[in-house]
């Protein structure tokens, strides 16, 4: 459908996936597609330690060495979740962008740090160099679609095409430089009767003049800072998280 339509879009694999369908991931870079990392395993970075987060981080870099010989300028992390340290991690490793993360909806940004504080406001602290690509649960074919016990999914398609529609035709109309990033998985979108609602999404979004289909990396590449941005990578370095006072009743303490 995409070399139909000539779109290249950004492919989110694990290292795991690429080493156990090497010929299908390298068709997948040979058509052209960006490749960007997804850890190792579909790790959740929130459980693993700071240094194991590291390990698996590089160990999915050597993975995409070795079948597609490039290093991913880009990172969406398994369950759009970060650690403590996963910021950390993504500066120190030299990413261009990350797309995991929701502060806003439908224009880039860049992540801040913030100390969190329980009987004081938290305090923001400086924006990252890297570049977000926000992710949205609405724009995510896996809630509205997929079964697994335990929610609802299997929605009714044409109410899942409108909602995408809806969403598309308000960042078109409202959105300077709107940003329309779709999270869609093989084993959910790759249902016939799910093809053929993106297909329709597809037609629609290309009637609209000025439309750009382009690549994660593409969009990092070209993206212009906001003042608002510009202005938080200037702020004070504050981070973490206050202790938890002793008579607090959060559940679990």
């Amino acid at each position: 459908m995409f070399k139909e339509n000539n779109i290249k879009t950004t492919f989110f694999i694990p290292g795991h996936t690429v080493d156990t369908f090497p010929e299908i991931s390298k068709a997948i870079f040979d058509a052209g597609h960006e490749i960007a990392h997804h850890g190792y395993y579909h790790e959740n970075p929130t459980l693993v330690n700071r240094d194991t987060e590291r390990r698996l981080m590089d160990l999915a870099f050597a993975c995409y060495k070795r079948h597609f010989g490039i290093r991913p300028v880009g990172y969406r992390s398994p369950y759009w979740d970060y650690s403590e340290n996963t910021l950390d991690l993504l500066e120190e490793a030299g990413f261009l962008y990350d797309s995991s993360l929701m502060a806003r909806d439908l224009v880039p940004y860049h992540p801040q740090r913030w100390q969190v504080n329980w009987e004081t406001g938290n305090i923001a602290g400086p924006a990252s160099a890297i570049l977000e690509i926000p992710v949205s649960w609405y724009l995510d074919d896996f809630p509205a679609l997929a079964y697994t016990g335990n929610q609802e999914g299997m929605s009714d398609t044409d109410g899942v095409l409108r909602r995408w529609k809806d969403i598309f035709t308000y960042a078109y109309n409202h959105q300077e430089n709107g940003l329309y990033a779709m999270a869609l998985h093989p084993q959910i979108i790759g249902h016939g009767h799910h093809m053929m609602m993106l297909s329709r999404l597809i037609e629609h979004i290309k009637g609209h003049d000025g439309v750009w289909f382009a690549t994660c990396e593409e969009i990092a590449s070209v993206w212009v800072d906001d003042e608002e941005d510009r202005q938080k990578m200037l702020r004070p370095d504050v981070r973490g998280v206050a202790p938890v006072p002793d008579d607090y009743g959060w559940p679990g303490k």
